[in-house]
């Protein structure tokens, strides 16, 4: 794939364009990069038009400026589709990609041909007990940061994937990821019920892994109450990061998802 940066975006991206006439875009989780998608980069470029993200402050993301934050997301990636002439997007998203994405179809719904959220939950919906509980876990996390980032890696690992080789897989990115760039996730919050969702013009599939944590399932069950015309899956065998876990699965849903679109 070819990696691009934009001129006023700290944004990088990953292309591979050939004849398909469709796209994907995918948004990875937090403390890593793009490369948790690599099963799934080289098993979609054949089939389509495919995009990746380093989301800022992870990965090649980090030339950045003064009030630069992850709020500014949505806008940055809606800079790379026009640059790229893309008229729609499928977009996929696994945890904080999940939340980006939906940020994403929340400003600009015209631009989103599907829409695909795992080990998410829903921005426009979610339950203020659930996010500060949600808050609460993700600062103890970081915390260790403060101390050892191998510490927090191992940690991580062990929270984002069920499987050995997506725990040691994701723990070899995340121990890339620099403690200065936790500033930029500042401004998450600020995405969380300030949309009302109203009749999407896209699909929309969710999911999560069978042994992710009780409260992720609880959201799933939740979103799908909200918006019961939505697919949702459990995925057998996986945790968080449900794409690294259980590739060729995810890969199937994912196809068989956007086959049934048209």
């Amino acid at each position: 794939m070819k990696q691009m940066k934009l001129i006023n975006s700290p944004i990088v991206y990953y292309i591979s364009r050939a004849e398909h006439t469709q796209w994907i875009l995918f948004i990875h989780a937090a403390f890593v990069n793009h490369n948790m998608f690599k099963v799934q980069l080289k098993y979609f470029q054949s089939r389509y038009n495919v995009l990746a993200i380093d989301i800022i402050g992870h990965g090649q993301s980090t030339d950045t400026r003064k009030g630069d934050n992850i709020g500014k997301m949505s806008e940055w990636i809606l800079g790379i589709v026009k640059a790229e002439n893309i008229d729609k997007i499928h977009i996929v998203g696994v945890s904080l990609g999940a939340v980006l994405a939906q940020d994403f179809a929340n400003h600009y719904p015209n631009s989103v041909k599907s829409l695909a959220c795992f080990g998410g939950y829903d921005i426009n919906h979610f339950d203020r007990e659930m996010q500060k509980e949600n808050s609460m876990r993700q600062m103890s996390i970081m915390m260790k940061a403060i101390f050892s980032v191998k510490w927090f890696a191992k940690a991580n690992k062990k929270i984002s994937a069920f499987t050995t080789q997506a725990q040691e897989d994701f723990y070899a990115m995340n121990i890339l990821f620099p403690k200065r760039s936790f500033i930029f996730l500042a401004a998450l919050d600020g995405m969380v019920n300030k949309f009302k969702t109203g009749q999407r013009n896209y699909p929309l599939l969710i999911g999560c892994g069978e042994f992710d944590i009780p409260a992720e399932l609880s959201a799933v069950k939740m979103w799908k109450d909200t918006e019961p015309n939505c697919k949702a899956v459990i995925f057998e065998n996986a945790g968080h990061c449900v794409n690294m876990d259980v590739p060729q699965e995810f890969n199937r849903v994912l196809e068989e998802f956007w086959i049934s679109i048209g």
